[in-house]
């Protein structure tokens, strides 16, 4: 609120929506996402629903509705300002995908010690993970995405069963909850408006609530019983690269922790887990070394104008996020389908000339997933199939492949959606799109 008598000050309320004060030496802010304010100063505190804060250039009071001061804790963020800038990539998108080594290795390595999964913000002892009958997680975009990777994750470590919504219908469908549920909220900015309804929603039921998020102090990780953070940095393109790599390895680190804590896993198992997981960093720079056949790739398709992604299991998963990250910063229309649903009607999409994307990933699943390649091949598509090194059929069946190095297949999402992502930003850059600031979307999504 603004007034032309006090023109030295101004009224900030928080109302349902997130809203956050930034304080600096000379100057204060507000603002709805961390990400804003980094660049400006690193101290900032959150206001809570229905509170009121006059803010000033040289101080902020914050006060309840009944105009009672209230005393807020400041926070410190502890973000490299220069993750908010470009330094010298073209688009912060590109950046951001150039910087998942690191990111995936400053969320993992600090989590495992002595070849154990060590997860200190976590209270989930043995007893309370074995009163958990069922697993919810719920989300939005690309957060709800990591949420299907983590599904086939976590069902096949645990043996519990896991449901995965989107938050936007989580939290009006009466859900069945309860306090034998664990709900996992995943979001980037920990204030995305729908997810934290559904928050809301789960601990009414009287759910346990683990939420996995980038921002300490967040709405969403405030009103958590438990708190993972990816630990990802700031992130500024819209469409998300890094935090979506980072969230995946946060639920592969719980994973593997709620199976070794319930007595799920073997030794052997674990162990080979673990020495997979911390070897994603090095597969990804691999890969990025050779970022320029995406490109190439890229060039041929930017002009496409419907894009087809199919793949099974994990690899369906994948399929969903590389579609977003087509569709949101290209403008080009994308869908992913899981490969065995093409005969009951997708299939009739299929032209000559059609791009059909064929993650083949999962090895235990290729000759089912060619099986697929075949039938839209038979129809006139172009072929471009993602499959690991070694697997060399792929190029017998697709028109061009792209080879991820060899990774245990509940991990394989963290390496295929590298050149997925790669893929949508050359087609956009081939295209002229304001990459970062795709039209039509915000960074964080604050109101319904």
């Amino acid at each position: 609120i603004l007034c032309s008598d006090y023109p030295d000050r101004f009224v900030a309320v928080r109302k349902d929506s997130p809203l956050i004060i930034g304080l600096a030496k000379d100057a204060n802010y507000i603002a709805s996402d961390v990400t804003a304010l980094v660049s400006h100063t690193r101290t900032v505190c959150y206001l809570d629903d229905m509170e009121i804060a006059l803010v000033r250039r040289d101080g902020v009071q914050v006060y309840n509705l009944n105009k009672e001061p209230v005393q807020k804790e400041t926070r410190e963020i502890d973000w490299d300002v220069n993750a908010a800038e470009k330094g010298g990539y073209e688009h912060f998108m590109i950046k951001e995908i150039m910087e998942q080594p690191k990111v995936i290795r400053d969320t993992i390595h600090p989590r495992i010690r002595d070849g154990e999964v060590v997860l200190d913000d976590l209270q989930l002892d043995r007893a309370q993970l074995e009163q958990i009958s069922r697993i919810v997680i719920t989300a939005c975009g690309s957060a709800y995405h990591t949420g299907v990777v983590a599904k086939y994750v976590l069902e096949e470590l645990t043996r519990i069963p896991v449901e995965v919504d989107l938050a936007s219908e989580f939290r009006y469908r009466r859900p069945i909850v309860d306090d034998h549920t664990l709900v996992i909220i995943i979001s980037q900015s920990g204030e995305t408006a729908d997810t934290l309804a559904a928050l809301k929603e789960a601990k009414r039921l009287g759910a346990r609530v683990l939420s996995i998020v980038n921002v300490v102090g967040s709405s969403i990780a405030n009103a958590s019983d438990d708190v993972l953070y990816t630990w990802a940095g700031p992130e500024i393109a819209v469409a998300t690269t890094k935090a979506y790599s980072a969230q995946l390895c946060v639920l592969y680190l719980f994973a593997i922790y709620a199976a070794r804590t319930l007595g799920r896993l073997l030794d052997a198992e674990y162990a080979a887990l673990i020495d997979e997981l911390e070897a994603l960093p090095e597969k990804i720079e691999t890969m990025l070394q050779n970022k320029d056949e995406i490109q190439k790739l890229a060039e041929q398709f930017f002009s496409e104008k419907n894009v087809f992604f199919i793949g099974r299991n994990i690899d369906y998963a994948s399929a969903l996020e590389g579609s977003l990250k087509l569709k949101e910063i290209s403008y080009i229309h994308s869908e992913a389908y899981a490969a065995g649903e093409l005969k009951h009607g997708t299939i009739s999409l299929i032209e000559e000339g059609r791009l059909v994307v064929a993650l083949a990933c999962q090895n235990e699943l290729f000759d089912k997933l060619m099986s697929n390649v075949k039938e839209v091949k038979a129809r006139g598509a172009i072929v471009f199939a993602l499959a690991q090194e070694g697997n060399t059929a792929a190029a017998n069946e697709a028109d061009h492949v792209f080879y991820i190095p060899q990774v245990h297949r509940l991990f394989t999402a963290s390496l295929s959606v590298v050149p997925l992502q790669l893929f949508g930003y050359y087609v956009a850059a081939a295209n002229g799109c304001d990459i970062d600031k795709p039209r039509n979307l915000a960074k964080s999504v604050t109101v319904e």
